[in-house]
């Protein structure tokens, strides 16, 4: 049954690749797309190769809303637009079915080598505590608790729940070890509850809203107080401090359902109807229109990691590059059928023009910093250098001694007006795994990190943000936040948990002894000092002032680190490659206008490096 759902998924991957290549026809007339009409007409009989009518027949029944963010973008070809170098396609393309059997039996190989290595004392102790954290639902492991700290067992908040964004190291971390039962199980579950209510002063959000936690409680049954039963108790926002729903769940849930299927051949999961329509009601709710004239997110503060006030409102890099990843992962997984076709070409469309806003404006050097200080403002022209109205005295005084000569970083937050010069680990590092970032700025972006390592990473890896905001800056934009003081928490301190996508970064570039370096520093110094949830101070050499101790995805993050670090071609099952044939792709369908002109024209030199 489970070789019929690998090579049923094998075969479906092989028509995606093909509708892949024929959406991108409607992006560029070059070498690497206008294919020999042979080439053409096979893609279209591995299309209309038929599937299961159990999955067919259901997938039809999805009805997108009227106003359908699905539709097709049918944008015309842009002749302009100089080609690929020659040589990425001098070599014929493997067949895709081929690579994935290979790639398949090397993770197998890669899970028979994790379990088989040996472990280090402080591994042990990880494992041990991971598994005490365990939270089962009904007989199965569904999850594990945020933190397990029994000095402040009367005062638990939520740390007792399972959140979606901490239990992906979690996740990991079992799934690398061939633990992938309670994986399964957490994607289920949690693909149950999208479906529940949510309201929040009789006010409704959209249907496919994950959950940023559940917990598990015994009710009585039938108001039997003799008799109970486990049921899930989700968290959409509505008990959260600040009332924030959680735009990145959903977002996690997407990367870690692509990891599940890439590292156990079990895409029967990926398959099934209810499972489809949860990737698709996600996508609904971040492909809706809007008012918004970017392709990136518009997002409230605290509805990422960064949960609390902290002046990320707006277009924070984390949700930009989670969103791109979970895009990427999401094209590789729908099931190809007549109604997904316009799904496809709405996903590669926004992909296209993400990756372009992002590696444009975003990114930041010493010779953009420059650029930007010579800003003229008030700029009102289609053709503007400074689109976004910024004014060169927002550059803050900290940032021309600090960027290095070589190196870079993609800022915060970009919106009119506004650009949020702080450096964002998570966000930096996502676009790595995804390929958000260019290989240079990727390159740049660890170097800086090597630079500049006693401020990011110092006694204790990895700051979540650099730097910290402080006095006024602190007063006004927190709010005077007791919890988010310089150097403390989300501003400014140093989360361990982070490890593991640093890690992830350093072996995508090649550069595993960056990661090596900041476990080995690390690694008896967490056990000692109990796996606390953040650390405090300019280096990071206190433990948090409010820091859980035994906290799960210190401890996951940890150990997915050194099993990475061991095996390193298990990265894959979160990695995304760089995709050339969206560097062609422009759905804006300006390129004949004479009034507006085409912006990835004018800045081509950044997109294809």
């Amino acid at each position: 049954m489970a070789a019929a759902a690998i090579s049923l998924h094998l075969r479906r991957g092989a028509q995606r690749h093909a509708l892949l290549h024929l959406s991108r026809r409607h992006f560029s007339d070059s070498p690497l797309t206008a294919a020999a009409p042979l080439a053409a007409a096979a893609a279209r009989r591995l299309l209309s190769t038929t599937v299961e009518p159990a999955t067919s027949a259901a997938a039809g029944s999805y009805k997108p809303p009227p106003l359908d963010p699905f539709r097709a973008a049918l944008a015309p070809p842009l002749d302009e637009l100089p080609t690929a170098p020659a040589h990425s396609a001098a070599a014929p393309e493997q067949d895709p079915v081929d690579l994935q059997h290979e790639e398949l039996d090397g993770l197998k190989a890669g899970v028979q080598a994790v379990r088989s290595r040996e472990e280090s004392p402080q591994e042990k102790e990880a494992w041990w505590l991971l598994n005490r954290a365990v939270v089962n639902y009904c007989g199965s492991a569904v999850g594990t608790v945020a933190a397990n700290d029994p000095s402040t067992a009367n005062h638990m908040l939520n740390y007792d729940q399972v959140f979606i964004r901490d239990f992906v190291p979690s996740a990991i971390a079992f799934l690398l070890r061939g633990e992938s039962d309670i994986v399964k199980n957490f994607l289920l579950h949690t693909l149950q509850l999208q479906s529940w209510e949510k309201t929040v002063d009789c006010y409704s959000p959209g249907q496919g809203l994950m959950p940023a936690s559940f917990k598990v409680r015994s009710v009585p049954l039938d108001g039997n107080n003799e008799a109970f039963e486990e049921v899930l108790d989700p968290d959409f926002g509505e008990s959260a401090i600040g009332r924030v729903a959680p735009v990145d769940s959903g977002l996690w849930w997407i990367i870690l359902l692509r990891a599940y299927g890439k590292i156990t051949g079990d895409y029967a999961l990926q398959e099934r109807v209810d499972v489809q329509t949860g990737i698709r009601l996600i996508l609904n709710l971040c492909l809706s229109d809007g008012f918004d004239m970017f392709p990136t997110l518009l997002v409230t503060d605290g509805s990422c990691m960064i949960d609390r006030r902290m002046g990320i409102h707006g277009h924070p890099l984390e949700i930009q590059a989670l969103f791109y990843s979970a895009l990427r992962c999401a094209r590789e997984m729908v099931n190809i059928d007549d109604g997904s076709k316009n799904l496809i070409r709405v996903i590669n469309n926004r992909l296209s023009a993400l990756s372009f806003h992002i590696r444009e404006y975003y990114w930041v050097d010493m010779k953009k910093i420059n650029e930007i200080y010579r800003y003229k403002t008030e700029e009102y022209s289609h053709d503007a250098i400074n689109k976004f109205n910024i004014y060169p005295e927002q550059i803050p005084s900290w940032l021309a001694d600090w960027i290095p000569e070589k190196g870079g970083y993609l800022i915060g937050n970009l919106q009119p007006a506004h650009m949020d010069f702080r450096f964002f680990s998570l966000g930096n590092l996502w676009a790595i795994v995804s390929s958000l970032a260019t290989p240079k700025q990727a390159e740049g972006i660890l170097n800086l990190i090597e630079t500049k390592w006693d401020d990011i990473v110092a006694n204790m890896p990895l700051k979540i943000c650099y730097p910290a905001l402080e006095y006024e800056e602190w007063r006004i934009i927190t709010g005077c936040d007791p919890k988010n003081t310089p150097w403390s928490y989300h501003n400014g301190g140093s989360w361990p948990t982070l490890l593991w996508q640093f890690t992830l970064a350093c072996i995508k570039m090649g550069r595993p002894d960056l990661a090596r370096r900041a476990v080995e520093a690390v690694e008896k110094k967490l056990s000692d000092d109990k796996w606390p949830e953040y650390y405090d101070t300019r280096n990071g050499r206190f433990i948090g002032k409010q820091s859980r101790l035994y906290q799960t995805w210190t401890i996951a993050g940890f150990l997915s680190s050194k099993m990475l670090l061991d095996c390193p071609e298990m990265a894959s099952i979160l990695i995304c490659d760089e995709d050339l044939d969206l560097l062609e792709g422009c759905a804006c369908g300006v390129n004949k206008s004479a009034r507006v002109k085409c912006s990835r024209r004018a800045a081509r030199s950044q997109v294809l490096v």
